[in-house]
């Protein structure tokens, strides 16, 4: 039977430690601008990124990484420049996972597969306004 409700994922909420640490990630080695902050700009409760990632701050939050256990095994991330996020991500102090060195674990374990977009696809995902 022929489907027409169609759908995607809009977000992914992540519960992490030091959200500081992680904005600062997700903005300067992967180009995720905050788009809409929950509570005061230099000490966030949640922010929501540019490419579908909500950062929930929860001071104390202990889980083992997420590809070991969990609910979340990883997030999947299209990126215009694999190579150029991969050089920025190690100075970043991330541990790279036996999947491969497009694989990374972030100090509060979640684990993060960076996939080489084709083309123009990350500016053209990026473009849609579907909360207008």
């Amino acid at each position: 039977m022929p489907r027409s409700q169609k759908s995607y994922v809009e977000h992914v909420a992540v519960r992490v430690k030091d959200i500081q640490w992680h904005i600062d990630f997700f903005h300067d080695v992967l180009g995720m601008d905050v788009r809409e902050v929950d509570g005061p700009a230099d000490a966030p409760q949640q922010v929501w990124t540019v490419g579908g990632m909500q950062l929930m701050h929860t001071p104390g939050f202990e889980a083992p990484p997420s590809n070991d256990a969990g609910w979340l095994a990883h997030l999947g991330i299209m990126v215009q420049d694999l190579e150029s996020a991969l050089v920025d991500a190690q100075k970043w102090g991330v541990k790279e996972l036996p999947q491969g060195r497009n694989w990374l674990q972030l100090p509060d374990g979640l684990a993060v597969e960076l996939i080489q977009a084709h083309g123009n696809s990350v500016a053209e995902a990026l473009a849609i306004q579907a909360r207008v």
